[in-house]
C-alpha cells in the first residue's frame, strides 16, 4: 500500500488531501509511522524521529493514528488478495507477497492479474496500491518499491541484473546501518559491486554473511511465499515518553505487557516455554549516522534476559512473575526508555477437552448454571477446591480464558489488572499474533 495510514487518514478526512499528513510522531519521543507523499517531498519518512520530522516540515498535519481502523482496511485489501491466490504471505498490515503462480490459469498473465488487484483494492477501499511482480520475493519487493506510488513493475528473470545492478546497497535487504557501513568502507556501493566481488574481499568487510549478501545482489532468493506459519514469538513492548526508574512504574509496564503477550497467546491458540526480558538503557553509549539523512542518532544500549520454563504456558500472572524476576536479576540501576515482553518457544496450545462456545475460548470454566466462572473452576459453594495438575497454573489458565471471555462480550479493556499500561507512542504496522481488530 502507498503511505497506507497517511492514505487512509486522507481519505477520511478530506480537509487532508493535498496537506502533509504525518502519522505518529506525536511525542517527543515517537517515530514516523506514515508519512503521505506530501510530506515527503519535505524529507520526512516513516521510521524518522518525531522531533526530525517536525524539523522538516513544521507546517505538516501529525496524526497520533488510529491502528483498529487501520487493520480493519488491511483486512478489506488481503480479502482482494484472497480472491487471486490462497498462498498469501503478510510482511505487515500494508504489504504482503502473492503467489500467483497457480492464478495465471484463472486470471490472465500476472500483469493482467497485477491489475485486476489494483483496480478491485482502489474500488473497495479507495487507496492506491502498487505492485511490483517478479520470479521471487526479494526482486518482487523492490520492485514494487521503485513503482510507488500507485505503481505496477513486471521485472523478467532477463531484466533481474540490470534492475539490481544501479541500486544503492542500502537497498539490499537484510543491510542495516553497521552492514552498510561496513561495506561502504570497504569500496562497495551498489549491489553491482557485491555482485562482482570476489568472495574473499567481501568476507573481509561482512564475514560470515558474504554469501548470503552476494547471492541476495545477484537477484537470486529461493525462499517460497508461506501463506501459514508459526510464529516465533509473541512480543509486546513500549518506549516511554521520559525515561523512567520508579520500580512501580516498571512493574505496572512489565504486568501490562505480561497480560497483553497471555492474551494474544491464548486467542492465537499457543502457549509458550521461554520468557524474555527486553530493556532498552536511557543513556546513549555512542551514535551511528542515519540511513536517511546521514545525522547522528544516539545509540542506546538495548539488553534482554530469558528464562525457559519447565511447562508451556500462557498465564498472565505467570509471565509477570518471571519478568520481574528477570528485572531484578538484570539489576540495572539506572533509567530505562523501553521495556518488552516476549513469550517463544510456541507450540499449539494443548485441548482440554472442553467444547467450543460462543464468545469466548474453549475451556473456559462455567457454573452449573452455564455462566462463566471468575474465579476458580465452577466448585459448589463451600466445597474444598480441586488440587491443580500444577501448583496454581490451572486456576491461572482458566481465569485467562475468563477475562478473555469477557472481554469477548464487553469489549477490550472492560476487565484488567489495576496497573496503567504504557502509552504506544510509536504503533506497529505488523500484524499481531492473537489480536485481531474489530468489525465495527
Amino acid at each position: 500500500m502507498d503511505a497506507f495510514y497517511a492514505s487512509v487518514e486522507q481519505r477520511d478526512d478530506p480537509r487532508l488531501r493535498g496537506k502533509p499528513v504525518i502519522v505518529g510522531a506525536t511525542s517527543p519521543r515517537g517515530v514516523v509511522s506514515a508519512a503521505s507523499y506530501e510530506a515527503r517531498r519535505f524529507g520526512v519518512h516513516s521510521a524518522m524521529p518525531g522531533f526530525r520530522a517536525r524539523q522538516l516540515c513544521p507546517h505538516g498535519v501529525f496524526l497520533a493514528g488510529d491502528m483498529e481502523k487501520y487493520s480493519r482496511v488491511s483486512r478489506d485489501v488481503h480479502r482482494v488478495f484472497a480472491e487471486f491466490t490462497d498462498v498469501i504471505e503478510p510482511l505487515a498490515l500494508d504489504e504482503a507477497f502473492l503467489d500467483i503462480s497457480g492464478s495465471v490459469a484463472l486470471f490472465g498473465p500476472p500483469l493482467t492479474i497485477g491489475r485486476r488487484i489494483k483496480e478491485e483494492v482502489r474500488a473497495r477501499t479507495g487507496l492506491a496500491v502498487s505492485v511490483g511482480i517478479a520470479p521471487n520475493k526479494l526482486v518482487a519487493k523492490i520492485a514494487c518499491g521503485l513503482s510507488k506510488p500507485d505503481g505496477l513493475l513486471l521485472v523478467t528473470p532477463e531484466e533481474v541484473e540490470p534492475l539490481l545492478a544501479p541500486l544503492p546497497i542500502r537497498k539490499l535487504w537484510g543491510v542495516g546501518p553497521r552492514t552498510e557501513e561496513a561495506l561502504l568502507a570497504a569500496g562497495f556501493h551498489t549491489f553491482g559491486d557485491v555482485a562482482g566481488a570476489s568472495l574473499a574481499a567481501l568476507h573481509r568487510a561482512v564475514g560470515s554473511r558474504a554469501e548470503e549478501l552476494m547471492r541476495r545482489a545477484r537477484g537470486v532468493d529461493e525462499r517460497p511465499v508461506i501463506g501459514e506459519r508459526m510464529p516465533k514469538s509473541i512480543g509486546e513492548e513500549a518506549t516511554f515518553e521520559t525515561d523512567v526508574v520508579d520500580a512501580e512504574r516498571i512493574s505496572a509496564a512489565l504486568t501490562a505487557h505480561a497480560e497483553a503477550v497471555a492474551r494474544r497467546a491464548r486467542r492465537a491458540g499457543f502457549v509458550g516455554r521461554t520468557v524474555t526480558l527486553k530493556i532498552k538503557l536511557a543513556r546513549a553509549r555512542g551514535s551511528h549516522p542515519s540511513r536517511s539523512s546521514g545525522l547522528s542518532e544516539p545509540d542506546y544500549p538495548l539488553l534482554s534476559r530469558n528464562k525457559t520454563l519447565r511447562d508451556v504456558t500462557a498465564d498472565g500472572a505467570l509471565l509477570r512473575e518471571v519478568a520481574l524476576e528477570l528485572w531484578a536479576r538484570a539489576g540495572i540501576r539506572e533509567p530505562v526508555r523501553l521495556l518488552g515482553v516476549s513469550l517463544s518457544n510456541l507450540q499449539p496450545a494443548p485441548s482440554d477437552g472442553a467444547g467450543p462456545r460462543a464468545g469466548a475460548p474453549p475451556g473456559a470454566p462455567r457454573s452449573p448454571s452455564g455462566q462463566l466462572e471468575l474465579f476458580g473452576g465452577g466448585a459448589p459453594v463451600g466445597a474444598p477446591a480441586p488440587a491443580p495438575s500444577a501448583p496454581g497454573r490451572r486456576s491461572g489458565d482458566a481465569l485467562g480464558r475468563a477475562l478473555d471471555a469477557i472481554e469477548d462480550k464487553f469489549g477490550r479493556g472492560a476487565v484488567r489488572r489495576a496497573v496503567q499500561a504504557p502509552a504506544k507512542i510509536t504503533q506497529t504496522d505488523r500484524r499481531k499474533v492473537g489480536e485481531e481488530p474489530d468489525e465495527s
